[in-house]
């Protein structure tokens, strides 16, 4: 371990992050309602020109008028290349009221758009007596993003959490593909004639991991784009979470199930994590640093791994 501890993310549940556009209040009560630890009201891409004023003057009323319980509450903002995102910070924060939790800015290319957003936030703050102070998560959507993620990690200590926003980071890398995440048909090894598939996300998404790893950020995958494949949805769920994800977003209702249940550790494996903890408690009262469990070596790095899954247990029962 470095001499410099790396910095524990929030302690929240993440396993879901639900989007709606915030032209669409009647569908507000339905998302407060739904399985989600985390609900994102969208002012951006799914918003029309048009509509954005009105968008955000809904969910500005919605942030109190609506009981989103124990849930996350989010709002996209508009990105800061656009003439509407200062508005939307202004008017979430001077209107909205002190239920909202985090703004996500989407687009992000280095820490100095953290930091433009930061000091709008905390002069706000300051001018309206906030005693809440928001959050921020931020979307990776370029090549830009990417390839300064380690500094936009680190870039505020509002910043909670980074997702990876494949449609636009795909037209920034100048891909040739126009789904959403998922496996591409293209991406391919040959071997004896049959296609072997591998996943062109996974090294951006492992980035992401490194940095959020590195500055207590917690990593979430983004969208999965074809809603009718549950199959390929929980396959891309299930690699994020195995490279260190912590949750998954839903751009339909029905995808809400599907990523509690790959973020959501089994009962199994809540088991065999708590029996890895009670064997290395004995090996520790007999003076030794590994032992055996289930014909496997176990050492102080099983603890580590199993806390993580005992942790995440306690905090979704606690839901």
């Amino acid at each position: 371990m470095s001499f410099r501890i790396q910095p524990q993310p929030v302690a929240r549940p993440n396993r879901c992050q639900l989007f709606g556009p915030g032209s669409r209040p009647a569908i507000f009560e339905k998302m407060a309602a739904s399985g989600a630890d985390v609900i994102n009201l969208d002012l951006e891409d799914s918003v029309a020109p048009d509509d954005k004023a009105q968008a955000r003057a809904s969910v500005v009323e919605a942030i109190e008028a609506v009981d989103w319980g124990a849930k996350t509450l989010s709002v996209r903002i508009n990105g800061l290349d656009s003439p509407y995102w200062y508005r939307d910070v202004v008017d979430l924060l001077e209107q909205g009221g002190e239920r909202l939790d985090l703004i996500m800015i989407p687009k992000v290319g280095n820490a100095a758009d953290i930091y433009a957003v930061d000091a709008l936030v905390t002069s706000i703050e300051a001018a309206m007596g906030r005693t809440k102070k928001i959050g921020f998560e931020v979307i990776i959507e370029s090549a830009a993003g990417i390839a300064h993620v380690e500094e936009i990690a680190a870039a505020s200590p509002r910043l909670q959490a980074m997702s990876l926003g494949a449609a636009d980071f795909a037209a920034s890398m100048g891909m040739q593909t126009t789904g959403i995440g998922g496996t591409q048909d293209s991406y391919y090894m040959l071997h004896e004639g049959t296609r072997h598939y591998s996943d062109p996300w996974h090294w951006a998404q492992a980035a992401i991991v490194s940095a959020c790893r590195t500055h207590g950020v917690l990593p979430v995958d983004g969208p999965f784009g074809d809603f009718s494949d549950d199959e390929g949805y929980r396959a891309q769920a299930r690699r994020s979470a195995t490279l260190g994800m912590v949750g998954k977003w839903a751009i339909h209702p029905k995808q809400v199930a599907l990523a509690n249940e790959v973020f959501t550790p089994s009962e199994a494996a809540v088991t065999e994590a708590r029996e890895i903890l009670a064997a290395m408690e004995e090996a520790k009262a007999s003076g030794q640093g590994a032992t055996v469990y289930k014909g496997r070596l176990v050492d102080i790095a099983s603890i580590k791994q199993a806390e993580v899954i005992v942790k995440q247990a306690e905090m979704i029962a606690a839901i």
